[in-house]
């Protein structure tokens, strides 16, 4: 079977159920895209690698890329293999001296760890068939559409850079990371102002 190379297009709450996320993925080269409801924990990891934060201590995916890269196993790459009554499941690809290995995995954690390597995802055509949805009219306004991000909270225009650095760091020890990418975007607001 063909392999279908996606990225990451959108992270945000999920429309279908309340607590979770949804992580859309887009086909390179193409206009499907595959919603994935995902926790919010995962969400959390995934959002945290793709704004590059660094928490104090390593969340549970830095730690496994970081047991991974100590015993010289690479990740080459994340591959959504099937779907089954709903739920998508996937596989670690990964190279050990030459050796290729493969590790059972549930999507939303391969991704976490896919970003974190920065490996590349794959599904199959059967999988965007059963699952995938193809946005119509311009794409430049869906995708502005599917990645506008939350309107920042007023209240963090009203601090000076020094309170806001310190809140961030505050709030990274705390590990409400949403918070500091609020915190993080008012500060990069300021720098290309």
């Amino acid at each position: 079977m063909k392999k279908i190379e996606l990225e990451i297009v959108a992270l945000s709450h999920s429309v279908t159920k309340s607590h979770n996320y949804a992580v859309v993925l887009g086909e390179v080269g193409g206009d499907r895209r595959l919603p994935i409801v995902i926790g919010g924990f995962e969400a959390q990891a995934i959002a945290v690698a793709m704004e590059n934060m660094a928490p104090n201590r390593p969340l549970t995916h830095d730690l496994f890329k970081n047991t991974l890269s100590t015993f010289n196993i690479d990740l080459k790459e994340v591959v959504i293999n099937n779907l089954m009554d709903g739920i998508f499941y996937a596989q670690l690809i990964c190279d050990r001296d030459g050796e290729e290995l493969t590790v059972d995995s549930r999507t939303s954690d391969a991704i976490a760890l896919a970003v974190r390597f920065d490996s590349q995802i794959f599904t199959y055509d059967f999988i965007m068939e059963q699952a995938g949805v193809v946005f119509e009219g311009d794409e430049k306004e869906v995708s502005a559409k599917v990645r506008k991000k939350p309107a920042k909270k007023k209240s963090y225009s009203d601090y000076s850079t020094a309170e806001l650095e310190e809140l961030l760091d505050k709030v990274l020890q705390e590990e409400n990371y949403e918070k500091a990418a609020k915190i993080r975007d008012e500060l990069n607001s300021r720098e290309g102002a």
